[in-house]
């Protein structure tokens, strides 16, 4: 077998790992975000079912389900704060 052959492959299956590697990074920071999205969404729920008994409540969307599920607890009180601020009481 000839040394350029072997070499050739070498590059190629260092080429192949570094696109791998490439593709599965993506791939993370996507299911991060979608368990810190299911994670944010069961928060507003707890918040909307706990406010409910006191007047309150945030909406569930796509914006304030990542904010809840990327900063948690004050995450969703920020989102209250800001609520209270921009609609008032």
């Amino acid at each position: 077998m000839n040394l350029s052959i072997v070499f050739s492959y070498l590059l190629g299956l260092f080429i192949l790992y570094l696109v791998a590697r490439l593709l599965l990074i993506p791939l993370r920071v996507i299911a991060r975000l979608l368990i810190n999205g299911i994670i944010g969404g069961l928060l507003l729920a707890a918040f909307n079912l706990v406010g409910s008994y006191f007047g309150l409540y945030l909406a569930i969307n796509p914006i304030t389900v990542l904010v809840a599920g990327l900063l948690g607890v004050p995450g969703v009180l920020l989102l209250a704060a800001v609520r209270y601020i921009v609609i008032g009481g």
